[in-house]
């Protein structure tokens, strides 16, 4: 993690780093698949309409086009990108409007409610800095439905991301939820209209403060000094259990969507308490900058490394996916893994035991040795061990040593006679060993993840 990118903001890992991001990813595959998540994997390629049509993102989207253009290339199809153009194209910032387009294309061949999970990579035109890359992989869980979709699914997503985020080694986390109803309803009821201006303001709170997110209602949305004192007291309410119902209502702001909002999050917050306790806040401050969420809005947080940003986050979201007066309303979670697979190497937090797979080298005697070594090889795989064989008859002590570079802890003889035996370079012990029955030990026989 101490070396140098050559191209800063697109990670890339060593065997060893790639061993620990491969034990994140299927954890949270089988996690996802547990809960009967089947998954999907999306075009990396969107056009521009589609990717810009709710929030404003424009400035990280990466155009795409060919370096040299055919005179009478169309538009959209490796023409040029020209972010002007709704069907320039260009590579997709999240996993969540290709998932919608891909619903709304695929709907009868689907079964709803449905539930999908995707582990893919997505490009973001940001500045580089730690926890924030160009190029990263997001592991997403959604349920889509036709029509309706039952809140109860608002729950459960929070449960799962719960779980399996439990699961990974990494430090404690807080799931700070929030609901955008609630939030949009008390604007509402203050009397501020602009509700996305004041979400978007009030989204800037941990960057800059509440005195200029202060400044801002007021400057930008004409809010008076008592309308941005209530919008910052909102936002400053946060509990591990129900009791920010009666907080808000303290408050004394009236609005049937605040209200709703209010039902809703103490829904998820009271499921939270029962069955993930600990692992759920409930935080008024929490906006999410992007305008297609309309009611659950998630950030997660390490418990001391806040400063690393949110790791997971997502919400409900009802008019983003819609096919003439279908309405396909969905909630889902993204999970940042490269964000969190940076803070687990540089801290350490998990380390492979290994750098390759291979538990066995098979030595040569000699050269003419090779195609013997290959039948024990294939015995030794057959079994499920996984093995190398030695691509040149050198001393003994280099094969050896080749082994010790590799990470590789058992190193196979067979001698002239057809005898067998294994070593073990750690330790020096060396035993007699029938390629047809021997076993490494269950810790040696793959590359093990272990914590600190």
């Amino acid at each position: 993690m101490a070396r140098t990118a050559s191209l800063s903001g697109f990670p890339e890992w060593l065997p060893q780093e790639r061993l620990v991001e491969l034990h994140v990813l299927d954890t949270l595959r089988k996690t996802f698949e547990l809960h009967g998540f089947a998954s999907i994997e999306t075009r990396a390629v969107e056009t521009v309409g589609q990717l810009l049509r709710k929030g404003e993102i424009d400035k990280e989207v990466y155009g795409l086009s060919r370096l040299q253009e055919d005179d009478d290339a169309s538009v959209g199809e490796g023409g040029k990108s020209d972010k002007g153009d709704p069907n320039a194209l260009a590579l997709h910032f999240d996993l969540t409007v290709p998932f919608a387009r891909y619903v709304v294309e695929n709907a009868g061949y689907l079964a709803f409610p449905f539930r999908r999970y995707q582990i893919q990579k997505v490009w973001r035109g940001e500045r580089p800095q730690e926890g924030r890359a160009r190029e990263f992989t997001q592991a997403d869980i959604d349920v889509v439905g036709d029509g309706e979709l039952p809140f109860r699914y608002d729950v459960e997503i929070a449960l799962v991301i719960a779980e399996a985020l439990s699961a990974l080694p990494i430090p404690d986390f807080r799931l700070r939820i929030n609901n955008r109803k609630l939030a949009e309803g008390f604007y509402r009821g203050i009397g501020l209209t602009d509700t996305p201006g004041v979400l978007r303001s009030i989204d800037k709170l941990e960057k800059i403060g509440p005195e200029k997110v202060a400044e801002l209602l007021k400057s930008e949305l004409g809010a008076s000094d008592e309308q941005a004192s209530l919008a910052l007291q909102l936002a400053a309410i946060r509990s591990e259990d129900t009791s920010f119902v009666e907080q808000v209502r303290a408050l004394g702001v009236k609005d049937d969507l605040l209200e709703e909002g209010l039902i809703e999050l103490e829904q998820v917050i009271e499921a939270a308490v029962q069955r993930a306790p600990g692992k759920v806040l409930a935080d008024l401050s929490i906006a999410r900058g992007l305008d297609y969420y309309t009611g659950t809005v998630v950030e997660t947080v390490l418990v001391g490394h806040e400063q690393l940003g949110s790791i997971c986050s997502g919400g409900r979201y009802d008019a983003l996916a819609s096919k003439g007066n279908r309405k396909f309303p969905g909630v889902g979670l993204s999970i940042g893994v490269t964000r969190l697979v940076s803070r687990i190497l540089s801290q350490e937090f998990a380390t492979a035991s290994r750098s390759v797979p291979t538990a066995v080298l098979v030595a040569l005697n000699n050269d003419d040795s090779w195609s013997a070594a290959q039948d024990v090889a294939a015995q030794l795989r057959g079994r499920g061990i996984a093995t190398e064989v030695a691509a040149k008859a050198e001393k003994f002590g280099k094969q050896i040593k080749f082994a010790d570079r590799r990470g590789i802890p058992f190193v196979w003889f067979t001698d002239d006679d057809g005898k067998h035996q294994v070593k073990d370079i750690r330790t020096g012990e060396q035993v007699d060993a029938d390629p047809a029955s021997w076993e490494p030990s269950a810790e040696d026989l793959h590359v093990r993840i272990t914590t600190a």
